[in-house]
């Protein structure tokens, strides 16, 4: 693959042609041969994988096609749909589709399938894993269920009034339809409400029980079915019951208006519980709308196209006018503008971006215009991560969901059980007639006793407040940092990226006569420009940002250890420690006090050396972020203890925790003590989270009982913590905990609703109230009281969403 300048190559991952004497992607050396590509994406990707991509050839790794999902059994009679293994068929250029919609049961998170439809184990209507940008109102089963309702409605009000007629005072409807038709008329308006409006419920039903995860719907079609098949055996062949089951005029009652009623309220707890559930996804569609359809691409001849997002490559270079949204995540190439970006962190004030400034897609740009590189684009983009990590926390469970996980599974029996006890005792001792109160009774417990709330008290909190924390630019991993993170009581916090900026900046020149500040600087930034030293960058940058003249040095050496040396115009210039200055005879007793004084506010020094005299030093620090010291404060006000954890030496670490006001700081620790530290104070007892940005913390974020890593550090500290701060802000970690707790408290609330209604619901239906107040509970008020109970769990749920953290 080794070219001559101007000839051809071929980029061995997507296979386009690439200009070997300037490769946007750069190149890599694999087995002496010399490899180019058309964008840092595809380089990344051989050099993973080289001998992969030599074997199999370019794939067009630029585009995708979706593929079916196959399903695979989870659980009895639960199918989930797993990614299809890559197709070897390249989709059309430049224009990668979207995966495949997966669709998820909110109460179940592991059944995952292709298609709309409803959960094998509760029998709810699963719902995309990752709602859609646009209409939320764009639901087949919302519409479904919509379409059913209202014919329901239409079909049991007359049922209802016909029935309820008669007990009216004025009424005449006994006139008008004669006693021997009415029988017949109820079964044609109860037929189609419960045959068909109701013929989900019984799919469900019957499947609940052949795959033994009874559910609510269990009950609901055993009460229906109970209700409407003995209707209709009273009116197809009345002489099969007994005289218990007659009324004082002989006639055997008829419960077609209870059986449709019951459709027809559950139709409508139904369709309320879609709406409901459907805002809970309204933060990630939020997010979603954010993204432009199209970006302002710029083609090598200076002409500019808008092309679709789907059509933009890492390395592209793209024009952001005034007022237009960021397509996509990269680097400012030209230009300056302030970038709103409240919508992904949370803060309201604009952000100055400049040449070298990373931007973020979807954010919105402000009267300012510039030319950006994309670096980030499609899932890789920050946008795309924020969303598919609310999504994942949106399907996990936390641990306080196991309570209602063991009740459920004991709860439909027991119902059916205390179905039964009430019939018995009604049929045994209960008024005439005996049996038709038996079956008023037991339906109403079937209906009533509906487990759909208690399933529903965890999950709708939790998504809710998934939603709510990535608006402000925090991003849970899972329910279980939801749930912990409002109990912990100690918060190790590593200092550089974490509390401090983690980029070095100049922020110290001293002098000597016969030099001056910009002299001093000049020199010593003319020299630096060709060290490996981590802090040369921030010498560099220090000199440009005041505009100094640097050039290139000539005679320039490196010293491990000790600093570099050369020549910069007509000065030898030495830059480095006290025993560089000292082998250049520039040792000078003033600068070394004034360096202390740096040193113990937490600045690393440099010494400058001219013509072999002593010119002055510069002090590097790594600046404390603006809201660290307001978070250290808060945080501390809420009881939690904060404590220091830093590889850097104990002088460094103490100067910025004096600023902090943190008092217990833990100095010299090596990477693989990090998570020692962790442990330790949780073997103390402690509740621990860690906080950190860097690969060396990974094992601490992971011991921790909370991982909690900055957005703005690597990738592997994000996926090892169960929160991520988008900004970096520590300020977002007093949010975090606030929302915590909101949500436990807004659970257990769901949960005291969920067992309140079936504690006080089941006996009232059981018929407890009739020896004293002769009150028997209709089925129909049970199944208005049982749809109200899911719909008050998910509205006092979505309260989370108006809450001030």
């Amino acid at each position: 693959m080794d070219e001559t300048p101007g000839t051809v190559a071929i980029d061995p991952v997507c296979g386009m042609k690439v200009n070997p004497a300037a490769p946007r992607g750069g190149s890599f050396d694999h087995g002496g041969t010399t490899y180019y590509f058309c964008s840092p994406g595809c380089r990344t990707k051989f050099a993973a994988e080289p001998e992969k991509w030599l074997k199999q050839g370019p794939r067009g790794m630029h585009e995708a096609v979706a593929q079916p999902l196959p399903l695979t059994l989870r659980k009895p009679g639960a199918v989930s749909a797993q990614p299809a293994a890559p197709a070897s068929a390249k989709a059309t250029a430049g224009k990668p589709s979207t995966p495949p919609t997966v669709w998820v049961c909110p109460m179940d998170p592991e059944i995952r399938q292709d298609h709309p439809g409803d959960c094998p184990i509760c029998g709810m209507a699963l719902e995309p894993d990752v709602p859609a940008a646009g209409a939320s109102e764009d639901d087949p089963e919302l519409r479904n269920m919509t379409r059913r309702l209202w014919i329901a409605s239409v079909l049991s009000l007359p049922l209802l009034v016909m029935t309820m007629g008669g007990m009216a005072a004025a009424s005449t409807i006994d006139e008008w339809i004669p006693m021997s038709a009415r029988p017949w008329i109820e079964l044609a308006l109860a037929t189609p409400v419960c045959l068909w409006a109701g013929w989900p419920f019984f799919v469900r039903a019957a499947r609940s029980i052949r795959t033994l995860n009874l559910n609510m719907f269990t009950l609901i079609g055993l009460g229906v079915s109970v209700a409407y098949g003995a209707s209709l055996v009273g009116v197809l062949a009345p002489g099969a019951f007994p005289d218990t089951f007659r009324d004082a005029m002989g006639h055997v009652p008829l419960y077609f208006e209870a059986a449709a009623v019951i459709v027809t309220l559950v139709l409508l707890g139904q369709v309320l519980e879609l709406r409901a559930r459907s805002r809970t996804g309204a933060a990630i569609r939020m997010l979603l709308d954010l993204v432009p359809a199209t970006a302002r691409r710029l083609r090598d001849d200076a002409g500019e196209d808008d092309v679709p997002l789907s059509a933009v490559h890492p390395g592209d270079r793209l024009r952001v006018r005034p007022g237009e949204k960021v397509p996509v995540d990269g680097l400012v190439l030209e230009g300056a503008s302030q970038i709103d970006e409240s919508m992904v962190t949370g803060e309201p004030i604009p952000v100055h971006k400049q040449r070298g400034d990373r931007v973020v897609g979807a954010t919105v740009n402000g009267t300012g215009g510039f030319v950006m590189r994309a670096e980030k684009v499609g899932a890789d983009t920050l946008l795309a991560r924020i969303v598919a990590m609310v999504a994942e926390a949106q399907r996990s469970r936390a641990p306080i969901q196991r309570l209602a996980d063991r009740v459920a599974g004991y709860f439909v029996p027991a119902v059916v059980g205390a179905a039964i006890v009430a019939f018995a005792v009604w049929s045994l001792v209960g008024p005439e007639p005996r049996l038709a109160h038996a079956l008023v009774a037991a339906v109403a417990v079937l209906i009533i006793a509906c487990p759909c709330a208690l399933g529903l008290a965890t999950p709708m909190s939790i998504m809710v407040a998934s939603g709510k924390a990535a608006a402000h630019g925090v991003l849970f991993r899972n329910a279980e940092a939801i749930e912990l993170l409002g109990s912990v009581d100690t918060l190790v916090i590593d200092k550089t990226g974490t509390l401090t900026q983690g980029k070095p900046e100049l922020t110290t020149v001293s002098w000597r006569d016969p030099f001056d500040e910009r002299e001093v600087l000049r020199l010593a930034a003319s020299l630096e420009q060709g060290s490996e030293h981590p802090l040369a960058p921030a010498i560099v940058r220090g000199a440009e940002s005041r505009d100094l003249a640097i050039v290139s040095p000539a005679k320039f050496q490196s010293f491990t250890g000790l600093g570099v040396t050369g020549r910069v115009g007509a000065h030898d210039v030495a830059v480095g420690n006290l025993a560089l200055m000292a082998k250049a005879g520039a040792s000078d007793p003033d600068l070394e006090d004034r360096a202390e004084k740096l040193r113990l506010e937490g600045q690393t020094v440099v010494f400058v050396a001219v013509d072999g005299q002593a010119a002055g030093l510069l002090g590097v620090g790594d600046p404390i972020k603006v809201s660290a010291a307001e978070a250290v404060r808060a945080l501390r006000a809420d009881g939690v203890r904060i404590v220091m954890l830093t590889g850097d030496s104990k002088t460094t670490a103490q100067a910025v925790a004096r600023k902090l006001g943190i008092d217990d700081v833990r100095a010299d620790v090596l990477p693989d003590q990090k998570a020692a530290v962790v442990l330790a104070l949780q073997r103390e007892g402690r509740v621990v989270a860690m906080a950190g940005d860097g690969i060396n913390d990974a094992p601490a974020l992971a011991a921790a009982r909370v991982g909690i890593a900055m957005g703005t550090g690597t990738d592997v500290a994000m996926a090892a913590a169960g929160v991520t701060l988008v900004k970096g802000d520590l300020r977002g970690i007093a949010r975090a905990r606030r929302l915590s707790r909101l949500t436990m408290a807004n659970i257990r609330q769901n949960l005291f609703f969920a067992f309140i209604y079936n504690a006080v619901g089941v006996p009232i239906a059981a018929g407890v109230l009739y020896p004293v107040f002769g009150v028997l509970l209709s089925p129909m008020i049970a199944a208005a009281a049982m749809s109200f109970s899911s719909v008050s769990v998910i509205t006092n749920a979505l309260r989370l969403r108006r809450a001030k953290i």
